[in-house]
């Protein structure tokens, strides 16, 4: 067992170097092609942050861990919401100032698809079909983002574009990228590989071990450096990367597994976890529509919101 829990803490930290490697890789690719900053610095910021869960939902999809890797896309979306968001706004100096206007309307397209998701899925599958439907709507919402984003204030292009900077030239960011798929592979397959024997150490079966020790293990660097970024008043790159990645888990994970393979749905996936991501959205939509501040005390409802989630569905133990 020792031997299993040390597979899936190094899988985690594979996943964070690689996750940060391919980044700074891209981050400097875009640059060297002459990519704008500001269309670079939005995909990364609202997208690329997701790829390590993206690697794992992948690799358990392609070894039929499918239960795994639909809890760690929905778990995911509930550590984002509940304790990246509201961690982010506790440690906030003051409140989290988010000043990228395009945001509330991202959260009200993540709603409106998890609604419809849930739809597509009340026949308790995810065909083909319903997984390329919501490979198209991560398309239009990546357009929707970069349209609405370029009649946005100086200061979030700013923010945006700096955070394409990185050092090195082409050589540098091509062996970035090259060695961060190695790791985030090795670092997904061990996940997936004692994922189930931890999980099942604490009583968890499949789905319940991707909703929570996953989700969170997965989650843990994000969230520091969320915690940073709100420090730093850039409450733009928190909100971004908890929306942009939520987004992401629902429609590109998601419909990149049932396009590649029909995707079983437990009932209470349909009935129970994506209904409770959707209810921290509406929740946070208000949060974000009326002054777009986050304050501390909002910030703790969130994180108390997900701890009696927590608490909820591991004292269910219906998974």
């Amino acid at each position: 067992m020792l031997e299993t829990w040390g597979m899936f803490l190094l899988g985690l930290l594979f996943l964070m170097l690689g996750g940060d490697s391919v980044v700074k890789g891209a981050s400097g690719l875009a640059r060297h092609y002459g990519l704008s900053p500001f269309v670079a610095g939005l995909v990364l910021v609202a997208f690329a942050t997701s790829i390590p869960e993206l690697v794992v939902n992948g690799r358990a999809a392609f070894v039929g861990a499918q239960s795994l890797a639909l809890g760690n896309a929905v778990g995911s979306n509930l550590v984002n919401f509940g304790l990246t968001l509201g961690l982010a706004a506790i440690g906030a100096t003051g409140a989290l100032v988010v000043r990228w206007r395009v945001l509330s309307p991202l959260l009200v397209c993540f709603i409106v698809l998890g609604i419809a998701t849930i739809g597509l899925g009340l026949d308790d599958v995810l065909s083909r079909i319903d997984g390329m439907l919501l490979l198209l709507a991560f398309v239009a919402v990546v357009a929707f983002a970069l349209a609405r984003s370029r009649s946005d204030t100086e200061e979030v292009h700013k923010v945006l574009s700096d955070y394409t900077e990185t050092r090195g030239g082409l050589g540098l960011n091509a062996a970035r990228l090259v060695i961060s798929a190695v790791v985030l592979f090795f670092g997904a397959k061990w996940i997936v590989q004692s994922a189930p024997t931890v999980g099942a150490s604490m009583g968890m079966g499949p789905l319940l071990t991707g909703l929570v020790p996953v989700a969170i293990g997965t989650a843990l660097p994000e969230i520091a450096a969320a915690v940073l970024a709100a420090r730093r008043g850039q409450g733009e790159l928190v909100a971004g990367h908890v929306i942009g990645s939520s987004l992401c888990n629902l429609t590109l994970v998601l419909g990149g597994m049932a396009t590649f393979r029909a995707l079983p749905l437990p009932a209470s996936f349909v009935k129970f976890e994506l209904p409770a991501a959707i209810a921290f959205a509406i929740a946070l939509y208000p949060m974000l529509r009326g002054d777009l501040r986050i304050s501390r005390i909002e910030g703790g409802i969130l994180v108390a919101a997900y701890a009696a989630w927590l608490v909820f569905v591991l004292a269910s133990g219906a998974h």
